[in-house]
């Protein structure tokens, strides 16, 4: 099994196919897949903690945190400097941590961790970076591929 005692989902992506819904009076909802949350718990009962890490500071953001019981930093222009403070207050090294990110926003967290993994439809420059493409898009069940590779 792999050294992963952390992982760090991006949000808009990753956890959702990048799709926004915004209605007349400015309100967001996003689609999100159902089985993460199951495979999220999975992933939880092997000690793995799991957070969100987002640019986006928006309701919907915390929300699904919740509902999936996982931390939620959010509103974090610099993800780098986010993420790097998430692993010195839990003591993590980069090769204990797992980087789950999508986009250009997400090339330096990638570039920082041990772990650094990308759903099939990433920007080009994220997916050479990627240890794994993971075979399914943003918000189609990218957490079910992440526990195929935790456990492989």
């Amino acid at each position: 099994m792999k050294a992963v005692r952390l992982i760090v989902y991006d949000f808009d992506g990753v956890l959702t196919d990048n799709r926004v819904w915004v209605s007349g009076d400015g309100t967001e909802l996003v689609a999100c897949n159902r089985s993460d949350g199951w495979w999220i718990k999975e992933i939880a009962r092997m000690g793995i903690e799991q957070v969100i890490l987002s640019t986006e500071a928006n309701p919907v953001v915390a929300a699904r945190g919740k509902k999936l019981g996982l931390e939620v930093f959010q509103g974090k222009d610099d993800k780098k400097a986010a993420l790097l403070e998430i692993m010195r207050e839990r003591e993590l090294s980069p090769e204990n941590v797992c980087f789950v990110g999508n986009e250009v926003n997400d090339l330096e967290c990638l570039r920082l961790v041990g772990f650094p993994l990308a759903p099939r439809d990433s920007h080009p420059r994220v997916l050479e970076l990627a240890e794994l493409v993971i075979p399914a898009d943003g918000g189609h069940g990218v957490v079910r591929h992440v526990m195929e590779w935790l456990t492989a």
